[in-house]
């Protein structure tokens, strides 16, 4: 703060880098404030002075929040928090009812509020009279892939402003986005105390930080003993996919008595911010998530950061570590690791200063992986949830960004389908044609498993039904149907080619559909050409052909 105050306030465009925890959401309110004090015409109520985007709705919550705290002594700047998880048209009745001077936004929402002319919101002329512009968290503003987003904001600002970028870590993304985006921008590195210039710890000093070396098939049991052991404690635990939140939140649940459990990732629309307030207030508890609770994220009080998978990038590592020890506060992170990631700890010492010690498992620990299973086999609900959890691991496993640390060739698959407590072994292309002697599934036909849900047990008999009539419509035989996609992208996909080809249609395209075909058959002979399938007379022969071909029509209309 003592850093970066007064230069953004002397009208410097900053870029900060600071370790997590040193209070960076005040080194940019408060130049805010203070700058539009400073101005020399009062901002009226739809004019935005200030804007700062975060990544995640959380992040969001919380910097309006703590600006709050400063604004009930302004009471002349209006404030507005404009975030997913809530119709976009209550956005835009409250900014035009309140107006909002300082608006804390996600990329997503601000940028569809730009695009609301018709609904009465002309946001890009209400930023005309905008001084101030912070990116918290810039580095995973690119990581999420908002970068469109982003730009498609940045052209409708005014170029005369005031720019911060706030981060704990500096990709080179950042770096392209401050040659971008800044004009002769301060560069504000701050350091632990004591850690030298050349050895920059990137987590706080009073953060212990372990790791433990265990096989696939301990980890979970050892997770439960380490919750039961340190039950009056505030944690958060971190796993790499949604699907992995579901399981093992729901597990936790069933086997830690006493404890408020709670689960939260970024699958979850509208009960996300509702769960996060309430565990922020909880003096102890678990909280199972993803990394969306990794970044910026303030919970007072955590005790332990226990990270069950090994995040997917380096940099996510500090970024989850500094969700406790803040602000001069002790606390300590645990990371679970398989023995062929052991070179892990080594890996982070070099690349993130991040200096690690040893914690070794617990021996004669309780097996609770039967009682999981057994969970299974009484809910169809916990069966589903434990097979899509493994093919999410998997498939997340396959893309890390350490892949010559994490790689999937050395996974060994029938002791992490032992770790989740699976049934069977799903159908996945990473498991095709290899056998798993190791693991032996259950006896039990895995279709008769019911829900004990009885509206959907119900459901799902009705659906049994539909296929038995179709196999006795077809001879017996099952009729082929693609398996959907558990993810909704393909969905998504196929709606924006809806929007764009609805938009192409709207502006008039100048090629007609007849020109075009002419077009993809010019193409199509190049390609063949290039294949050596055709000769280079041919080639000229046929393209003089279709050429002749479209002249001919073009005189005749």
């Amino acid at each position: 703060q003592s850093a970066t105050i007064p230069l953004f306030m002397s009208n410097k465009d900053v870029a900060a880098e600071a370790v997590t925890g040193s209070g960076k959401t005040l080194a940019f309110l408060i130049p805010i404030l203070e700058i539009l004090l400073r101005r020399e015409e009062k901002l009226k109520k739809m004019q935005v002075g200030a804007i700062i985007i975060t990544p995640t709705r959380e992040l969001a919550i919380q910097i309006d929040e703590v600006l709050s705290h400063f604004t009930k002594h302004f009471p002349r700047f209006s404030q507005i928090l404009l975030i997913g998880g809530r119709n976009p048209m209550e956005d835009v009745e409250k900014f035009k009812e309140h107006g909002g001077n300082i608006i804390v936004a996600t990329p997503g929402r601000l940028e569809d509020l730009f695009r609301r002319k018709a609904d009465g919101l002309d946001l890009a002329s209400c930023v005309k009279s905008l001084d101030v512009l912070v990116l918290d968290e810039a580095d995973r503003l690119l990581d999420m892939g908002f970068e469109a987003s982003l730009n498609a904001i940045l052209d409708f600002l005014p170029k005369q402003r005031r720019t911060g970028l706030f981060s704990a870590t500096q990709t080179q993304e950042v770096e392209n986005l401050v040659r971008a985006g800044l004009r002769n921008p301060v560069r504000i590195s701050v350091k632990e105390k004591g850690v030298a210039a050349s050895n920059t710890q990137k987590t706080p000093t009073r953060l212990e930080n372990y790791y433990m070396i265990c096989k696939a098939d301990e980890k979970f049991n050892q997770l439960v003993y380490f919750l039961r052991q340190h039950k009056q404690e505030k944690h958060l635990v971190f796993f790499s996919t949604c699907a992995c939140v579901e399981y093992y939140g729901k597990a936790l649940e069933s086997l830690i008595k006493q404890v408020k459990i709670m689960s939260i990732h970024g699958k979850m629309k509208h009960k996300r911010n509702k769960i996060f307030t309430e565990f922020r207030k909880l003096p102890g508890g678990i909280l199972v998530c993803t990394d969306v609770m990794a970044r910026g994220i303030d919970i007072p009080e955590v005790h332990w950061v226990l990270q069950y998978d090994p995040p997917s990038s380096a940099s996510a590592f500090v970024h989850r570590c500094g969700r406790t020890a803040r602000i001069g506060n002790v606390g300590s992170a645990l990371v679970f690791l398989l023995p062929m990631e052991e070179s892990y700890i080594n890996f982070l010492s070099i690349n993130q200063k991040c200096p690690m010690q040893e914690m070794k498992p617990q021996t004669n620990v309780l097996d609770l992986l039967p009682k999981l299973k057994s969970m299974a086999l009484a809910d169809r609900a916990v069966f589903e949830k434990g097979m899509k959890a493994f093919v999410s691991y998997v498939q997340a496993y396959a893309k890390h960004e350490c892949n010559l640390i994490f790689r999937i060739k050395d996974l060994d698959f029938a002791s992490l389908a032992k770790g989740f407590a699976l049934l069977k072994m799903p159908k996945m292309p990473e498991l095709r044609g290899k056998s798993f002697p190791d693991f032996t599934p259950v006896t039990v036909n895995t279709d008769s498993i019911s829900f004990k849900d009885k509206n959907r047990e119900k459901q799902r008999q009705k659906q049994l039904e539909q296929q038995r009539k179709e196999r006795q419509e077809n001879g017996g035989k099952k009729k082929l149907i693609k398996n959907k996609a558990w993810s909704k992208q393909k969905a998504k996909r196929e709606k924006k080619k809806k929007i764009t080809a609805k938009r192409k249609r709207e502006e008039g395209s100048d090629i007609e559909d007849e020109d075009m075909e002419e077009l993809l058959n010019d193409t199509r002979l190049l390609k063949r050409l290039k294949k050596g399938k055709i000769s280079e007379e041919e080639f000229e022969k046929r393209l003089t052909g279709s050429q002749s071909r479209l002249k001919a029509e073009t005189v005749a209309d």
